[in-house]
Formats: C-alpha cells, structure tokens, sequence
C-alpha cells in the first residue's frame, strides 16, 4: 500500500488534480497498486481564512506516514507576494530536504517544438535542479526600500554537501538509465561559488569513466538547448539556473502544459507538482490542460516502485498527443475533462 497527500492547490491546480486523481485511481483497480489518497487543504481560501499556509507538525507528519506528495499549481492574487504558496512548497522542499528537482523534457510529437525540423523523440532530457540552496535560501534583504538610497543583497548558498549530492545523484541516474553524458551548466568563470561546482563535478565525474562529462557555462548551455537539444541527455546545474533552464526545456517541447516535475530524496518523502501556474483568468473555463499533471503522476508511480505502470500512463498520452486529442494551448479543441476521457480510453485499448 501506498499513502498519498493530495493538495490540490489553487486556481487551475485543483482543477487539473481532480481528473489526474481519476486516472490515478483507474490505474489502481486495474493493476491493484494499493493506492491510498487523503486530500489537503492547504490552499489560499484556508490561507485566508486562517493565516496559516502549512500547520505546524505537518512536515512530520508528511515525513512519517505518507509515501508520497501530489502538490497542485498554488497562487492567488488576493495572497500578498504569494506568501502561502511560498510557505507550502518551499517549507516542503526544503523541511523534508528534497534536494533534487527532476525535470524532464521530452518531445512528445514534431508539431509541438518551436524548433524547426525536430522529430519525436529527438529532444529527451532531463535536467537535475539543485533544489534547497543557491539564493532561494532567503539570505538577504534590503534596507532603505522605496527610497533613491536602496540597498537589495541576496546571496547564493552553495555547500560542499549540497552540490555533491545533485551531482553524484544526476551521474548515478544517468548510470543506471544508460545515458552516455552527463553536462554541468554554471557560471564558475563569474561566480567564484561555482568554482565549488566545478571542481566537485570533475571529482564525481571521475567515478564514472563510461559517461562522457562535459561542462558548459550556462549561457552557452542556453544557446546550444536550443541549437542542438539533441546532444542533451542529463544536465546538473544550480537551483537558480535549474529554475530557468527547465522552462526553456518546457518551450522547447510544447510548453508548460507537459512539463512534470519530482522532487526527491532517498530518505525523505517526495513531492511531485506540474510546473505551471495556478491561471487565475482560466479557472473555470475547462480549458487547462492537464497532461503536466498527468505526466507527473507518471514520474509519482515510477517513484513509488511501479515502472510499468507510470510507462503506460506516459504511453497514453503520448497516443492522445497523436490522435489530436488535447486543449487548445496544443492546438487541440478539447477541453479539461475531454482530454483526462481521451487518456482512459488510451488505458483502456490495447498498447
């Protein structure tokens, strides 16, 4: 049995969850995964209401009695400064020290690229985010704001602990999938911190004699994803550089509407959450695509031991991408709810 928190979020997020927790529970009786879901709320309305955007003891909680973490798209402008979706999913990352952020991006079908002339499967990478340093830490501050005199300081944390960890985890996934490179992306010629990356990334690398280890300063990384995806398999950069590089990945292969992520520990439990956002001025249109969603209930059940399982969710999309069968921001006319029927009868008919 597997025990899963459902926080639906806001906006578009609980919209997207509810069929995401349809296909996930067709899947269940199908293949008797022993899923079990307890839903959350721990969205704005109760922000509001309350104050309180993760109550005390929940990490603990979440620590020791959940096996997984289903988080919706959080956002709502009557939040200031998105204060609660901060609370929630950064007090998550980084309570339960989930210090990779997994992001792949795949090209599902030709015509969902910007970029000319790529085929299906011709981009497929996967970026490791370092997930609870780099500047995100909140170290910083500002003094003087709103005068002519404004003084803004942030700093970037990287740890010797923290950037070994991301590195030693892309190498051993790169490993362990049969890729053959493995490509730091940093800007250590600017930045004497990532001098640290650096270093670490050639002293890991060296480990792995089969994987071919290359490094790119992040701007040239930039240009070449775009230039030559094809030459990407695995890349491992810092938390504010994993934060920008996977939404180009994202444009490269259809958008933000595909775009899944994990984030994970080998000893904590993990989070899993689509990259986009809560779309306020889409919210209860049935016109958001949930297939980000979906996918990453994919990358939920592959972490919870079920390989299989999350390949035939993938493959069910995949076969509705090509039947034509998605919302509009792919081209498509179905709605939210057309789109999650289109993925089941996919389940449903032979692979």
């Amino acid at each position: 049995m597997a025990r899963i928190a459902v926080i639906p979020g806001d906006g578009v997020g609980a919209e997207v969850m509810a069929p995401t927790l349809r296909i996930l529970q067709a899947l269940d009786v199908s293949e008797g995964l022993g899923l079990v879901f307890d839903t959350f709320d721990f969205g704005a309305e109760r922000y509001l209401a309350t104050g309180v955007g993760l109550p005390a003891g929940q990490l603990e909680t979440f620590r020791r009695e959940y096996d997984a973490i289903l988080l919706g798209a959080m956002g709502d402008a009557r939040v200031p400064e998105g204060a609660h979706a901060r609370e929630i999913l950064l007090g998550l990352r980084f309570g339960l020290d989930l210090y990779i952020n997994f992001r792949p991006c795949r090209l599902y079908a030709e015509s969902l690229s910007p970029l000319k002339g790529k085929r299906e499967g011709q981009i497929d990478f996967v970026v490791f985010r370092e997930n609870t340093e780099g500047p995100y830490t909140g170290i910083g501050g500002s003094q003087k704001p709103g005068t002519g005199d404004e003084v803004a300081v942030s700093t970037e944390l990287s740890t010797r602990k923290g950037v070994e960890r991301i590195i030693r985890a892309a190498f051993a996934w790169a490993q362990k999938k049969g890729k053959r490179s493995v490509v730091l992306g940093d800007k250590s010629n600017a930045i004497p911190a990532h001098q640290l990356w650096l270093r670490v990334f050639r002293e890991v690398a060296a480990g792995y004699p089969e994987l071919e280890a290359r490094h790119l300063y992040v701007d040239n990384l930039a240009l070449q994803l775009v230039q030559r995806p094809e030459t990407f398999e695995v890349i491992v950069t810092t938390n504010l550089f994993g934060d920008i590089l996977t939404d180009l990945g994202a444009a490269l292969v259809g958008g933000l509407g595909l775009s899944a992520s994990a984030n994970l520990n080998p000893d904590s439990t993990p989070l899993f959450e689509p990259v986009h956002g809560s779309a306020p001025d889409l919210v209860g249109q049935g016109r958001v695509n949930p297939m980000a969603m979906f996918l990453t209930a994919g990358l939920m059940l592959e972490e919870l031991g079920h390989p299989r399982t999350a390949a035939r969710l993938e493959n069910a999309v995949l076969r509705a991408i090509r039947a034509g069968q998605v919302t509009r921001d792919l081209g498509g006319t179905l709605s939210t709810t057309g789109v999650m029927e289109a993925v089941l009868r996919h389940l449903e008919a032979p692979a």
